[in-house]
Parts: structure tokens; C-alpha cells; sequence
């Protein structure tokens, strides 16, 4: 491998690496989440990925990391890029389940329940008192790539006079239309 990069012109290496330490925290940053949300084989296959790569990079560069602080700048730069584009993709991705709580008077909350019935989504609904009003509490539980579009139709129909609390879930069991 060392005969191989002493062919190639220095920046090349340094591209190289960059590019090479960019993919491999992507992954890492990706298996860290599907560990959490449980995904295990999931993780420990890009766990496995994340390691040959790793070992790749690290046998590349530790023997010349004290005379070439570019193969630095670069392998740095690409772990910062690294988690950058990891967590983006992640947060594209959405793996996992979300909590809505939602507060609200009784007119926002029938509008709520009427567009949770039309789409097909579970609720429960809590009466309670607020500070100076009665208002109700509620409860829904749904994947996490859609609870975003779920929050913003609901703010727009309550003319954002909802208050939201938004949360994931790490385990959950039953429910209405929850299948797990």
C-alpha cells in the first residue's frame, strides 16, 4: 500500500485520506444512531465498514503524520466534514419514533383530531386545566420521518396557537396503528 501511495503526487494522498475519513465518520456517525434506536446488526455491519476504513486511513498516514502536517489538516478536515454529513444524512434519514405531546384549547384540538382521523393516525386526548384556561393534551406517537410534516399541518391549522413538545421514544408496545 505505502509503495502504491508513493506513486501518487501528495495533495492526491491528502485527497485521498480526506475523502476516505469523510466516509468513514459518516458511517460511524450512522451506526452510533441505529445503536441507539436498537438496529444492531445494522450497526455492527457498518461498524465493520467503519473499522477496515479506519485501518486503511490510520496505516496511511501514522508513519509520516510528524513530517506532513497537510496529511493532518486533511485527515482532520475530513473528520470534521465527516460528522457534519453524518448527522445530516441521519437527520434525513429519521430513523426511529417520535412523541408529540400537544397542548391545546378545545376548537385547536377538534381541528388536531379531525386531521389525525383523516390521516389514519393514533391519538389520545387529555382534558386539563391550563394557567387561565381549560385546555386538552395531546398524545401522539409516529415515525420520526414523518413528525415534522405532522407538526407543521397541525401549527398551521391552530395558526401555531398549539404548544409542542416533541421527544423520541426508545421503546413502545401496542397502540393504535403503531406496528413494531
Amino acid at each position: 500500500m505505502s509503495e502504491f501511495l508513493d506513486s501518487i503526487h501528495p495533495i492526491a494522498v491528502c485527497l485521498i485520506v480526506c475523502a476516505a475519513k469523510i466516509i468513514e465518520i459518516t458511517i460511524q456517525s450512522l451506526k452510533t444512531c441505529m445503536m441507539v434506536k436498537g438496529q444492531r446488526v445494522k450497526a455492527a455491519a457498518l461498524g465493520f465498514l467503519e473499522c477496515t476504513i479506519w485501518g486503511l486511513v490510520i496505516s496511511t498516514i501514522i508513519g509520516t503524520l510528524g513530517d506532513n502536517l497537510f496529511l493532518l489538516a486533511f485527515y482532520c478536515v475530513g473528520y470534521a466534514t465527516g460528522l457534519f454529513l453524518g448527522s445530516t444524512l441521519e437527520s434525513k434519514i429519521a430513523l426511529g419514533t417520535s412523541n408529540l405531546q400537544l397542548i391545546a384549547n378545545d376548537g385547536n384540538t377538534e381541528k388536531i383530531v379531525d386531521y389525525l382521523k383523516k390521516s389514519g393516525r393514533g391519538y389520545t386526548v387529555f382534558d386539563g386545566q391550563g394557567s387561565t384556561d381549560k385546555m386538552n393534551m395531546i398524545l401522539i406517537v409516529l415515525p420520526r420521518r414523518d413528525a415534522l410534516r405532522v407538526l407543521k399541518e397541525i401549527r398551521r391549522l391552530c395558526e401555531n396557537n398549539v404548544f409542542v413538545v416533541a421527544s423520541e421514544v426508545s421503546k413502545y408496545a401496542g397502540g393504535y396503528g403503531m406496528v413494531k
